[in-house]
């Protein structure tokens, strides 16, 4: 009993250090890959209105009986057949006023105006009224590097080619926040947008708080769940300081620099009280353009209130003004499918075996971890 006792340990051990082997060896090719040139990918687009039906006509096809169900195929494919000649018929039939207005001589007698507001037009398409409206949806899930930057700016730049007066982008945004630097670009990548004159509308159902609010607020339309938590309009920096523990060991350290406030606080040295007080004037001054910047997009909003730094649930959110409607980005979807045309827009990256397995050693180490605070949480209920 005691040989196997041994024998289970000894291939715990081997398990687990074959287990780390890999993970390293992960984590060491997805870094080499994240020096080399990054791989160039695509755009993919994914029409939802079609997985909208697939799910309504399986669920259909379900409860209802089997002739019943195909009555109601053709009928749905005649009225769509109808829709279509409809259109296509009023399309023709605007063609021809425009042509005979066209050879009338008005645009002679306009001078040189009409030209220009025709040349104007054209640059600014308007859609036509029985034209279904597009709404071209992206995805964004924020980490404190705020990652996903780099494929937002390929989706937005593609999306902008083809996008005209009357359509809607409609960005599903999961943020806690992150580096200042980061999320200001990703805002202004959102900017670019509302620039344009393209509709804009941010759906929050779970989290917008510090960089992720000030991404959301650019929108033209915030949507939130009513459990999402938004705001956080503030700035954090923490960092710990061994100057004493190096102290205790006998290990100097020196820090050389040019420059009165090149380094204020350091994680080794000791830090003076004009250096914390450097730093802490450093962040008020990026609070301060955080607030503006806020501001400029939501001037209805109560700045000296919601800047406090403090993060609110959906109501008191919508009841503040950080938010627009109550409303999550899955019944906004459906609201519209009926009525326009739903585009998902992803920029999709090339992966080669050595980020794939450096994606997959992550992948499986956070589910380890994720599992061993919960069986520790359970563990620590359980024992109070």
């Amino acid at each position: 009993m005691e040989f196997l006792i041994e024998y289970g340990l000894f291939l715990a051990k081997i398990v687990t250090v074959i287990v780390a082997l890999m993970v390293l060896i992960g984590f060491i090719f997805a870094n080499r890959e994240q020096l080399k040139e990054r791989v160039q990918g695509h755009i993919s687009v994914t029409r939802l209105n079609d997985r909208y039906e697939q799910f309504k006509d399986t669920l259909l096809e379900a409860v209802m009986e089997k002739h019943e169900f195909a009555q109601l195929r053709k009928k749905i494919a005649k009225d769509k057949k109808a829709e279509e000649k409809a259109l296509v018929k009023k399309h023709k039939a605007e063609a021809k006023q425009k042509a005979v207005k066209d050879s009338d001589g008005q645009k002679a007698a306009a001078g040189d105006a009409e030209p220009q507001a025709e040349e104007s037009a054209d640059k600014n398409p308007v859609k036509h009224s029985g034209e279904r409206k597009r709404i071209f949806v992206m995805h964004f899930n924020g980490d404190i590097k705020a990652s996903a930057l780099s494929h937002l700016r390929e989706e937005i730049t593609a999306i902008l080619q083809v996008a005209k007066a009357g359509d809607e982008v409609l960005l599903c945004l999961e943020s806690p926040g992150g580096m200042v630097a980061n999320y200001g670009l990703a805002a202004s990548q959102l900017a670019r947008v509302r620039s344009a004159g393209i509709q804009l509308t941010i759906a929050v159902d779970k989290v917008a708080a510090s960089g992720g609010y000030m991404m959301a607020c650019v929108a033209d339309r915030i949507l939130a769940a009513p459990f999402a938590m938004l705001g956080s309009i503030g700035v954090l920096a923490q960092l710990p300081n061994f100057n004493r523990l190096l102290k205790r060991h006998d290990v100097d350290y020196e820090l050389f620099t040019a420059g009165e406030y090149k380094r204020t606080v350091t994680m080794f040295g000791e830090n003076t009280a004009e250096g914390r007080e450097k730093f802490q004037s450093d962040l008020e001054e990026i609070h301060v353009l955080f607030q503006h910047f806020v501001g400029e997009y939501r001037p209805g909003l109560d700045i000296a209130k919601v800047a406090t730094g403090e993060v609110w649930f959906g109501q008191k959110a919508l009841s503040l003004g950080l938010v627009d409607e109550l409303k999550t980005s899955d019944e906004y979807l459906t609201h519209w499918a009926e009525s326009a045309d739903l585009y998902q827009v992803e920029y999709k990256e090339k992966k080669n075996i050595a980020k794939k397995m450096g994606l997959a050693a992550e992948a499986g180490v956070e589910s380890a971890m994720t599992r061993l605070f919960s069986k520790l949480a359970a563990w620590r209920h359980h024992a109070q």
